[in-house]
């Protein structure tokens, strides 16, 4: 009996009554699992792109004011006249008040961003109204001219520009104004 009993054993084992459990390893989710969790490839590539297109580093107001750049107010441009964004653009230096009354453009001075085309239209039609006021100032009083309707206007109109605004100190030379 004693032998019986190893060999029982080994024959046991041989015939394959115990075996190992079977262990499978799953590396991917089944399809439902898949649908459920969602494709983030467009985010996935939008993120990629992002990380590698060069953009502006965004400053803080402390940083602009170190700069020398004054922050915009956030307010409705919307509701601002003519003469509110004449003085915002004068005091970036966008434009300017020149020497013969008309307004100027001075992009190439411009602190901060500004947008070109529209200083261009506002500087036309600012200086379209101030022809329209010097032909109807010549209108009542005929024997002044208009040369002199126009300086004498300018110097008037020159102590109510924007402190800081850009004007035209000399042929060519353009100065902030100080108050």
């Amino acid at each position: 009996m004693i032998r019986v009993l190893p060999l029982s054993v080994i024959l046991a084992l041989s015939v394959g009554c115990i075996r190992a459990p079977e262990i499978v390893m799953v590396d991917r989710g089944t399809a439902l699992e898949q649908q459920a969790a969602g494709s983030f490839g467009e985010l996935e590539r939008k993120l990629s792109r992002t990380s590698i297109e060069a953009r502006p580093v965004p400053l803080t107001p402390k940083q602009f004011a170190e700069l020398g750049i004054k922050p915009l107010p956030l307010q409705d441009t919307s509701e601002l006249t003519d003469a509110d964004l004449v003085d915002g653009l004068l005091i970036q230096h966008c434009i300017g008040e020149g020497r013969n009354g008309l307004l100027v453009d001075t992009h190439g001075a411009c602190i901060g961003a500004a947008d070109h085309a529209e200083a261009l239209e506002l500087i036309e039609r600012v200086n379209q109204a101030r022809v329209q006021l010097w032909r109807w100032m010549h209108e009542q009083r005929k024997d002044a001219s208009v040369d002199d309707l126009r300086r004498t206007w300018r110097e008037v109109h020159a102590r109510g520009v924007v402190c800081g605004g850009w004007m035209e100190a000399e042929p060519g030379k353009w100065d902030s104004k100080q108050c």
